[in-house]
């Protein structure tokens, strides 16, 4: 088991790619939107679900790693 500066670490650092992951989603949402080109449209489409799957392996990972934010996912209304 890590230290608990390290952990603290390492779940500010998961938190953090957390939040670069959702906003890449949003960037490519954007450029989804906003091309005319269909190819370059499936190409960002594609990009975007990348991301998605980032999101889900973080989220994993931060409730292994959490047992505040674990408690949460379980309990919120």
């Amino acid at each position: 088991m890590y230290s608990k500066e390290v952990e603290n670490t390492d779940l500010k650092m998961a938190r953090q790619s957390l939040i670069e992951e959702l906003e890449a989603i949003n960037w490519y949402e954007t450029r989804i939107v906003s091309t005319k080109d269909t190819k370059l449209k499936r190409i960002l489409e594609h990009n975007r679900d990348e991301e998605k799957e980032h999101v889900a392996m973080l989220m994993e990972w931060i409730q292994k790693n959490d047992p505040e934010q674990a408690k949460a996912f379980e309990e919120h209304d």
